[in-house]
């Protein structure tokens, strides 16, 4: 058990490093991100939750906690990671929880619920988008320039946009805040025609060195709340997470098969 302990607690910290590693170097000037909504459990039991999980380490963040469709359990929401924890604060469960009637994953249902709201906290006007006149489907697409598969997707955008797809770019330098990577993506997002220069950068073209309030830092926590684990990750308008990469076609059969489950649970209501 105490091995187990310090695994999880390995796991949380891993996706909560991804930060400026150097505090000398000025990052970007736009406002942090918004904190998840408030907590449907605020109170005692809330306070019980975070008690729970500061015992692993105090410095984890909680975006979520909520009611749990399991007995005797509160759903907290770690970096991305679902939990469960018990009304009691004693024990912790990581893991994926299904509904075998319903035939469906309840982590995955209650991670896409908290990336919506995390994505209303990022304004169209601080993506980047490419898309259609017209678009049928939008999504929301974590980004690294240096990323092969990154690269791959956007190589095929007007093949997206054929698909009646808009892509929305949101910033995601892997390699963290403070670094190369980063300094290239503020440069994108500081450049006067952001769609060339994220284009030139993903092709190893030179991007002219600029700086300005960006939201580069604010969309890479994002990503991290969000649950990233790779770039790019593409995310629909109901917050689920794609696996990684699809190609054009695929995407669009994968939006469309979404939107069917979404009518015909609305049928069903």
């Amino acid at each position: 058990m105490k091995r187990y302990c310090l695994a999880l607690l390995g796991i949380i910290s891993l996706s909560a490093c991804a930060q400026n590693t150097n505090p000398d170097k000025p990052a970007d000037t736009a406002k942090p991100a918004a904190s998840a909504a408030a907590s449907p459990l605020a109170g005692p039991m809330d306070a019980r939750m975070r008690a729970a999980v500061a015992k692993l380490n105090p410095r984890i963040q909680i975006d979520q906690v909520s009611a749990s469709p399991l007995k005797g359990f509160q759903e907290v929401i770690v970096s991305g990671q679902t939990l469960y924890i018990s009304d009691d604060g004693k024990y912790l469960m990581q893991g994926t929880l299904i509904d075998l009637d319903a035939k469906r994953d309840l982590s995955q249902d209650s991670l896409a619920q908290l990336r919506r709201k995390l994505l209303k906290t990022i304004p169209v006007a601080d993506r980047i988008v490419f898309g259609p006149p017209n678009p049928k489907y939008t999504v929301s697409v974590f980004t690294d320039v240096e990323c092969g598969f990154c690269r791959k997707l956007h190589s095929e955008m007007a093949e997206y946009n054929r698909e009646g797809i808009e892509v929305q770019y949101l910033a995601f330098p892997r390699a963290g805040i403070g670094s190369p990577d980063f300094d290239t993506m503020v440069s994108v997002w500081c450049a006067p025609d952001r769609q060339k220069a994220l284009t030139d950068s993903k092709n190893d073209r030179p991007v002219p060195r600029r700086t300005c309030k960006n939201p580069v830092t604010m969309e890479h926590d994002v990503g991290r709340r969000a649950g990233l684990t790779g770039t790019p990750m593409i995310i629909a308008e109901n917050g689920v997470a794609m696996p990684g990469y699809m190609p054009p076609k695929e995407l669009r059969a994968a939006l469309d098969n979404l939107a069917a489950e979404a009518d015909e649970a609305a049928g069903s209501r």
